[in-house]
């Protein structure tokens, strides 16, 4: 079965930008229930499964619930890990691929938030790794990058409502434009830039237990 992971920062270490409110609720009831739906579905059939990244792949377009579940799991979990209460600029290769790719952090800022905005619903707006290159894109619902050849995710945005209606009402662009230039975690979009070029390991959905 899999676990709900732990934030990697206390609750209200995101304020004033995402308040603990939104916190306990987006990960203790939110999160938690994408979790608890997977592993009973997973329970129901009989299967144990190997990892969340695996039940992903396997139920996209044949088990719409469960692709659902799972990724939302999935992707929750990455969105926690890109977010930080110690906020530092771009650096190293990612910095270097950000001004080649986009012209500087300012304009990428612009494009994502813009992808955001302009995504209509619930979704997810991703910086992404295609093709050699970086990219924004958005996602619907519970759709994910986990599995899409040739795309890896580096930092992960939830355009969801419970994520920011508490916070800022309708006002998603006021939402990404302070979450982008306070809590972005740029050194773990980092560590996946590196991973999706070959060195260093991307991240992984913590395994089930027993």
């Amino acid at each position: 079965m899999f676990v709900l992971p732990d934030l990697p920062y206390p609750y209200e270490s995101l304020e004033p930008t995402v308040s603990v409110t939104t916190m306990r609720t987006h990960h203790d009831k939110h999160h938690k229930a994408y979790v608890d739906n997977a592993n009973k579905m997973l329970a129901d059939a009989g299967v144990a499964a190997t990892s969340l990244e695996a039940v992903v792949k396997s139920s996209r377009g044949s088990n719409q619930k469960l692709f659902n579940n799972a990724g939302q799991a999935w992707n929750h979990a990455f969105f926690w890990e890109s977010m930080t209460p110690s906020y530092a600029a771009p650096g190293g290769a990612l910095a270097a691929a950000i001004d080649a790719d986009f012209g500087g952090v300012a304009q990428l800022k612009e494009k994502f938030v813009a992808e955001g905005v302009g995504h209509f619903g619930s979704g997810w707006v991703w910086l992404a790794v295609e093709n050699g290159k970086l990219t924004i894109v958005s996602t619907h619902d519970a759709e994910t990058l986990v599995g899409r050849d040739g795309v890896a995710p580096v930092l992960l945005c939830d355009l969801w409502e419970h994520a920011y209606y508490l916070d800022y009402k309708n006002d998603r662009k006021g939402f990404l434009e302070k979450w982008f230039d306070t809590v972005a975690n740029w050194a773990f979009a980092g560590q996946q830039f590196d991973a999706a070029k070959g060195q260093g390991q991307a991240y992984a959905y913590p395994a089930p237990t027993a």
